[in-house]
């Protein structure tokens, strides 16, 4: 315990936040948190911790009464939840990780109630990154550790009642964890102190901790509501590029996940667009998960596929989307169905797959040009004037391209009808003559954006 009022001392002298987070850390080496834990016992912890606190910070940057008091129930909170995450990180009996969360759910309350009415200043806030950030984890072990149970017969921890949910009882401590967390993302939006001393510079880091949260619960609709207030107080905060680039990343890349979800794929793309080049280059995890949205959306967007140099670095998304990437590109309608199948449960997992099935259409449009291009030229209605590509094909002609690329008979009304649907979505300039069985197309730009 020495030691940690030490340090504690240090980062106060120096208002040091990152700091005095590391005394809040429970990823220390087990043999430190041991010494911590054995430091006082049960009956004189309080005082114990409150006296240290008073000592390192005596004289010139003594610390208010209100604060000493603050800070030794903080640092009280996590010596009792030490005590719980020691059994548990070595598996003694009657250890649980969902002591080990409930234990790291008051240390954050703690927190708490040091910024609302204990004078904790905001130059402190890492502290808030650092135990937010492993209460989601523990969290998350709590739930794997009770499903596990349940998995395997032990029911002793459920309550049991008539409208028992076994889908709701899943992410018991995640659901919780997000109810906290959003609390100290209020605690951050509603400082009303001048910006410099602002808890507002802890708030991207809380709401993207959020995010994720929500996102493993599969809830990303609830992402909204934080976007909707944060965007009711933009006049007050400070500006995205004044926060740290790895929270504008990770903001970023979240915006455009919610805006792909949405099917608004421009916007998608501007946000995650964003993302990819404010990354850091060696950061190849967080640029696969950017790129995993990204592709899709340029694949709509701008009709253009990803090409081998990018994904080189990426086997997972080479295995992803280059079958279907060289499917669209030769317009071959069955094998796209079938690469389309065979990654059905990545596809759906990423939350992918509407978008690209969509590709068909593109994958379509390519099978077409190629009728168009075999159809060659007409001679010039002038005499001695350039030739000029055949612009009235059959629908035979397609309907017998269409039906080779996807291995299916297709009735005519069938095939004008998807003839009308890309005529529709600007993949495709012309019209439809049914009366003569022609489609007549335009003489300038046939297929818009591909030069033909």
């Amino acid at each position: 315990m020495d030691s940690l009022i030490r340090t504690f001392s240090n980062a106060q002298t120096s208002r040091d936040g990152y700091q005095l987070a590391q005394t809040l850390s429970p990823d220390l080496p087990q043999q430190q948190l041991q010494a911590i834990w054995k430091s006082c016992g049960h009956h004189d912890a309080q005082n114990v911790i409150k006296r240290g606190i008073q000592n390192s910070t005596s004289g010139f940057e003594k610390l208010p009464k209100d604060e000493v008091q603050g800070w030794s129930d903080v640092y009280l909170a996590y010596w009792k939840a030490i005590g719980e995450l020691l059994p548990a990180l070595n598996q003694a009996p009657q250890s649980s990780w969902t002591k080990v969360y409930d234990a790291w759910k008051e240390l954050l309350s703690a927190l708490y109630r040091g910024y609302i009415g204990q004078g904790f200043e905001a130059w402190s806030i890492p502290c808030l990154y650092v135990v937010a950030k492993n209460l989601r984890f523990f969290a998350l072990k709590a739930d794997e550790e009770r499903n596990n149970n349940v998995a395997a017969g032990d029911t002793s921890g459920q309550i049991f009642q008539d409208d028992f949910d076994p889908e709701s009882e899943q992410n018991q401590k995640l659901e919780d964890c997000a109810r906290q967390l959003n609390r100290i993302f209020t605690l951050c939006l509603n400082d009303r102190a001048p910006l410099e001393e602002s808890r507002k510079w802890g708030i991207y880091y809380i709401i993207n901790l959020l995010f994720k949260t929500y996102f493993k619960l599969n809830s990303a609709s609830l992402s909204k509501n934080i976007l909707k207030t944060l965007s009711a107080y933009r006049g007050d905060m400070p500006p995205l590029s004044a926060f740290p680039k790895s929270q504008q990343v990770t903001f970023k890349y979240y915006e455009g996940v919610l805006c792909f979800l949405e099917e608004n794929y421009f916007q998608a793309e501007e946000h995650l667009t964003q993302a990819w080049s404010l990354c850091h280059k060696d950061a190849m995890k967080n640029k696969e998960l950017i790129l995993t949205y990204l592709v899709p959306c340029h694949l709509l967007t701008t009709h253009t596929l990803p090409s081998q140099k990018l994904l080189e670095p990426y086997p997972r998304l080479q295995k992803l989307f280059l079958p279907l990437s060289n499917c669209i590109k030769k317009g071959e309608l069955h094998a796209f169905d079938l690469a389309l199948q065979q990654g059905e449960d990545e596809f759906v997992k990423r939350r992918i797959y509407l978008t690209l099935e969509r590709g068909r259409d593109i994958a379509l449009r390519n099978l077409l040009r190629k009728v168009f291009i075999a159809g060659g030229f007409e001679e010039s209605k002038v005499e001695g004037g350039p030739r000029v590509r055949r612009t009235r094909i059959p629908v035979a002609e397609f309907a017998a391209a269409i039906s080779l690329g996807s291995k299916q008979t297709l009735e005519t009304d069938e095939i004008e009808c998807l003839m009308a649907n890309m005529i529709y979505k600007n993949l495709m300039k012309g019209y439809i003559a049914r009366e003569r069985g022609f489609v007549v197309l335009s003489k300038s730009g046939a297929f818009p954006g591909t030069g033909v």
